[in-house]
């Protein structure tokens, strides 16, 4: 998988621009903060979930002043074109189009230009709370197993309902009998649905750990102990914890256990890395996550999605930038920075940004 040119109208700071990567190996988007780089990337990952990686609104992407932007790609999967072509608009509802096909849905676009993201914020994979970590695994089962997204979305429905329901119990632990039968409804779908989503997230831990102990050592350049486990909310079968935790969440009109508050685990050296690694330990370990997850893909894809690093050469040293790119598979990685790149990087194209623009 590779793509072959991206074309941006009314993004962000770009009136109009037109980017025609190298089709292996490193493409280096260079410039000063501020004028547009990283945006580049935030196309592609867009046209590739239809979200933006720096968790921007979808309006906070259109070029101030401008009606609509329109994002648009050619890639190549396994010797097949593929056209993608979005048109976001801050006031109306957005058209994507697949090979001029309208986009019925979002899940259909999954799978369809995969993507791997490197950003400096990834060190909230470590050091911020719980909410990062489960979008981190559950952006990875949907890119192993596109189905999984309709298991997300499903128990963000059930989730929501039921917490309009608790809230409209009003805190009585002994609302109306028409509130406790609907209830009683939501609880098992919850039950079924929060049950499958915490065991598929606890199943990846099982190959996913391995990889994140091993890149890691590759990162650090160092032999450490590095382990991962799924910590869910509840003991038990989920049903009978909901039943025994309804009159705690009518009171507080919320759910308050559940998939939605499990935690992935990460332990360096036996101890928990959210508290007790340094800062320079936590960056690595985020990086060995983004990089154990973008192995998984590629073995599952049978070739490597296209890498998106965000200027993340910055953020380390010149040995962990380097076993950092050494420890990549080969494929087609788009790459920002503001500095210079490790010694040994070999970049097959070097593309200049400056004010909103790709300069020739």
């Amino acid at each position: 998988m590779y793509l072959d040119r991206l074309w941006i109208t009314d993004f962000r700071n770009y009136l109009t621009a037109e980017l025609a990567p190298a089709p292996s190996g490193l493409t280096v988007i260079v410039g000063n903060n501020g004028e547009g780089k990283t945006n580049l990337l935030e196309a592609v990952g867009y046209l590739a979930t239809l979200r933006s990686f720096r968790g921007a609104p979808p309006d906070a992407l259109v070029r101030i002043g401008a009606d609509q932007a329109i994002v648009r790609a050619e890639a190549d999967r396994d010797g097949r074109r593929l056209l993608i072509e979005a048109e976001l608009r801050p006031n109306g509802r957005d058209r994507v189009q697949v090979n001029r096909q309208p986009l019925r849905r979002s899940r259909d676009l999954l799978g369809a230009l995969q993507v791997t993201v490197f950003a400096p914020d990834d060190l909230a994979l470590i050091k911020a709370g719980p909410q990062g970590r489960r979008d981190y695994l559950d952006d990875l089962l949907v890119a192993l197993h596109p189905r999984h997204d309709a298991l997300r979305s499903d128990l963000d429905r059930i989730l929501k309902q039921r917490n309009a329901l608790l809230k409209q119990a009003g805190g009585n632990p002994r609302p109306a009998a028409d509130i406790i039968t609907t209830l009683d409804v939501w609880d098992q779908k919850l039950a079924d649905t929060g049950a499958a989503v915490a065991d598929a997230r606890a199943g990846l831990l099982v190959t996913l750990g391995p990889e994140l102990a091993a890149g890691y050592d590759r990162v650090a350049e160092r032999a450490a102990h590095v382990t991962v486990a799924y910590q869910r909310s509840w003991h038990g079968p989920l049903a009978d914890a909901l039943a025994a935790a309804r009159g705690d969440d009518l009171r507080r009109g919320v759910t308050t256990l559940g998939p939605q508050r499990d935690d992935l685990i990460v332990t360096l050296g036996g101890l928990a890395s959210r508290t007790h690694a340094s800062q320079g330990e936590q960056r690595s370990l985020a990086l060995a996550l983004r990089l154990a997850g973008h192995l998984l893909v590629t073995r599952a894809l049978d070739g490597p999605p296209l890498l998106l690093l965000d200027d993340v050469f910055s953020e380390l040293d010149a040995d962990r930038s380097g076993a950092l790119l050494d420890s990549l598979p080969p494929g087609q990685a788009l790459v920002t920075t503001a500095g210079q790149l490790p010694s040994h990087a070999h970049p097959a194209l070097v593309v200049r940004v400056e004010g909103g623009k790709i300069l020739p």
